[in-house]
């Protein structure tokens, strides 16, 4: 179990120390994509859904959700994000949602860049299920990290 650095000896769960760790430039992003009908699709990249505008919300969903991805997952550290960006890419039959997220601190935001994209993906499903439930959230995965001990880390292509 010591390989796992949120497991202790005895394997119980505890938070990582990262104190003794120097602070870096850190970023990382991640990816995910909703599919649908082509209705739900055409409404929400025309401004039709009768909750308003989709991705506007769902950009500030993400947004809000990786700051608060400390309170989501247990062992997350609170980190002082220096940005958040969603970008969203609509076509015929869905939306691909991007989240960067960017810190100086003593540990990654991966989970950060994760949340963001899961949430905005959920926010999505949210406003558009009255026009379509059968739509398919998929393929959430972290593409890029950079910063750390670890040193920078990029996705095999899908």
């Amino acid at each position: 179990m010591t390989d796992l650095t949120h497991l202790d000896s005895a394997g119980a769960a505890h938070m990582v120390d990262v104190s003794n760790k120097q602070v870096t430039a850190r970023e990382a992003t991640a990816t995910g994509r909703i599919t649908m009908s082509a209705q739900a699709a055409t409404a929400i990249r025309t401004g039709a859904a009768a909750k308003g505008d989709v991705l506007a919300v769902a950009r500030i969903a993400g947004i809000m959700a990786a700051k608060r991805t400390s309170d989501l997952i247990p062992l997350c550290h609170p980190l002082p994000l220096t940005r958040v960006a969603i970008e969203l890419v609509t076509d015929e039959t869905g939306v691909t949602a991007t989240a960067t997220a960017r810190t100086d601190g003593k540990t990654g935001v991966e989970m950060e860049a994760l949340t963001a994209v899961s949430v905005t993906l959920l926010t999505i499903y949210d406003m558009a299920k009255a026009i379509d439930k059968a739509m398919q959230i998929d393929g959430v995965r972290l593409l890029t990290k950079t910063g750390g001990k670890s040193g920078d880390w990029r996705a095999e292509p899908a």
